[in-house]
Formats: structure tokens, C-alpha cells, sequence
């Protein structure tokens, strides 16, 4: 529908059933449209009627519709709380290979995006690669910068990690054994690192601690991939887009994990 007018696209979208547009302020289309007879008033009434229901089930206009400021400051952050989102952490980290995991002793460690102080209560944090015994090196999933400032919202794109940031990586893994965390926000194409890293481990959001805890064998890590890790950007091309954990010879299937 990318020749139609943004009136039509709203009306098409308004007869296949859509009662809400999220990320639109223009108003004055839905006006125009019943303005002009194209959309009739008691179509955006029944809308109006779908969307004032779920509110109303929701509680949104309930008498105590907001926060209890008490019962927020007794129930926010609290340590019960806390413990359970910190255990899932741990439990989420998915270890793709396991190389010399769970590591001994108190290594001289080099760490980068890893905050220092943590580290420092795991090994004796180092500041050069050729000092460290040991290297820990936390990633994200490559994204491409988008100029639509909606669209930038969602990272989108490659998901290879572009030169000349994969010739530092791999020269940093060429120096030191290192353990790799890649933040899977989306799937990664790393098979270099993968092959190179002395153990790779996935994460979706988890501290410091819950790494370091899992590669010191302080707490256990139970995560499975929850799609495919693909071998290169032309699998993902010849890939049939419609249906999922479809490349062709994955560096890591869809429900990967190993279990330290």
C-alpha cells in the first residue's frame, strides 16, 4: 500500500479492523475521512466504544486509579524482589561454549564494558590485555543508525559486526584468553568470535554480577537461544523470511545452551 495516500492507508487500515494508530498525531485524517463520507461517524464510534471498554477493565477510571505513594515505598525495591530479578539473571545467561568455564582462583583480569569494581571482586583487574590471564569482553548486537527518528527507536539492519570493530575484537581475543558476552537484543552473526573466544555466553540483560557469577561458577546458568545465531549475512538473505530459524548450517541453533 506504499502508493496510497496516508488517508487511505487510515481508512483500509480502519476496515480491516485496527481501532488504534500508535506513534500518529494527525487527528485531522480521521476527521477528514468521516468528514468526507469515506469512513462513516459509527465506525470511529465503535472504535472509540472497544477502546473506552478495555479502560474501563483496566480500572483507569477507578476511584484509586494511581499509585499508593505508601504502599509503593514499602513494595519498590524491595529485597524479596530484588534476590528473584537477580536469581533470573543468573538463570537467563545462556553459555553458547564453554572453554575453561567456570573459571578458578583469582586471574589477573583485563575487562572492557565491564564496570572494574565488580571485576575487582572476582580477579586483580589489570589494565593491558598483556598483563591479564584472563580477559572479559561484553558486546551488543550490531545495529545500523537509522536518520527516521521513530525508526532509530528499534535497532534494525546488519546484525554482522562490521570492520574495523571485528579486527579489534578478534586481536583483543588473539592476545588473551577471553570470555565473550554478547547482549542478544536481536540474533548476532559472530561466528569469528565464536571460533576465537575462549567461551561465549549470551545475555538479555543481566549486571555484571550475574556474569561474573556464572563464569565463576558462583551461580548456574540455565538459558537456551531463543532463536538461531545464523553463520553470515547471506544465510540470513537466502533465508525464507517468513518463517523462522530457517539459514542454512547456524553457528548456533535455536535452543542452544549449555548447562554449567
Amino acid at each position: 500500500m506504499e502508493h496510497l495516500s496516508v488517508a487511505e492507508r487510515t481508512a483500509k487500515s480502519l476496515e480491516a479492523g485496527a481501532d488504534q494508530f500508535g506513534g500518529e498525531q494527525s487527528p485531522e485524517v480521521i476527521v477528514e475521512l468521516v468528514d468526507s463520507g469515506r469512513i462513516p461517524e459509527e465506525r470511529i464510534d465503535e472504535s472509540v466504544r472497544r477502546l473506552l471498554r478495555e479502560k474501563f477493565v483496566l480500572g483507569l477510571f477507578d476511584e484509586r486509579r494511581y499509585v499508593d505513594p505508601d504502599e509503593a515505598a514499602e513494595t519498590v525495591g524491595r529485597a524479596d524482589f530484588k534476590a528473584a530479578g537477580a536469581a533470573a539473571q543468573r538463570r537467563s545467561l545462556t553459555v553458547l561454549t564453554d572453554g575453561p568455564l567456570p573459571l578458578p582462583g583469582r586471574p589477573k583480569l583485563y575487562v572492557e564494558n565491564v564496570d572494574a569494581t565488580v571485576a575487582a571482586e572476582y580477579g586483580d583487574v589489570v589494565t593491558a590485555p598483556a598483563e591479564a590471564d584472563l580477559a572479559v569482553l561484553r558486546l551488543r548486537t550490531p545495529y545500523e543508525e537509522r536518520p527516521n527518528r521513530f525508526e532509530s527507536f528499534f535497532h534494525s539492519g546488519s546484525l554482522a559486526f562490521e570492520e574495523p570493530e571485528l579486527a579489534r575484537i578478534l586481536s583483543l581475543l588473539a592476545t588473551v584468553p577471553t570470555v565473550v558476552c554478547v547482549n542478544l537484543e536481536r540474533p548476532a552473526v559472530l561466528p569469528e568470535i565464536a571460533e576465537h573466544a575462549a567461551a561465549l555466553i549470551a545475555d538479555y540483560g543481566a549486571s555484571d554480577e550475574a556474569l561474573l557469577d556464572v563464569a565463576f561458577g558462583r551461580a548456574k546458568a540455565e538459558g537456551r537461544l531463543p532463536f538461531e545465531l545464523p553463520r553470515s549475512m547471506a544465510a540470513v538473505a537466502a533465508a525464507r523470511p517468513d518463517v523462522p530459524n530457517d539459514t542454512v548450517d547456524p553457528v548456533f541453533p535455536h535452543g542452544h545452551g549449555l548447562s554449567l
